[in-house]
């Protein structure tokens, strides 16, 4: 990805200002929206190391693969509840666009995030149908 490129994650700025230090481990998320937005960035640019490391450990799959022909589209942030910098846990509500070859679609989820040894961690997460 291009280091001018506006980020995929929807913030507005450059990925190098914003989810790219993140990706490649130079700062941590200082909220909950800031980890969800840098974790749907990752699956969008291919950075699953990102996504994999931010995952609880108790929760999170023993691999993560791509998905082949999926491609991320765009993200919405619904909601947030607490997932501050002050705080323990998080909720983060957002729909994420996608496109497959059998056409677009919606991913619309609760995401619930908490601090591990001070950093912001997925957990899990409602997805509506």
């Amino acid at each position: 990805m291009s280091l001018e490129r506006a980020c995929s994650c929807g913030s507005g700025a450059a990925y190098d200002a914003c989810c790219g230090p993140l990706h490649r481990q130079e700062r941590y998320a200082s909220t909950a929206e800031e980890l969800m937005r840098s974790r749907y960035c990752g699956y969008a640019v291919g950075a699953l190391d990102h996504v994999f490391r931010t995952w609880h450990p108790r929760t999170r799959p023993a691999e993560i693969e791509p998905t082949a022909g999926l491609t991320w589209l765009g993200l919405t942030i619904v909601a947030t509840d607490a997932g501050g910098p002050d705080d323990r846990d998080g909720v983060v509500e957002f729909r994420a666009r996608y496109s497959t070859a059998a056409g677009p679609g919606e991913l619309h989820e609760r995401s619930t995030f908490t601090r591990r040894a001070g950093r912001w961690v997925y957990v899990d997460g409602d997805i509506d149908p």
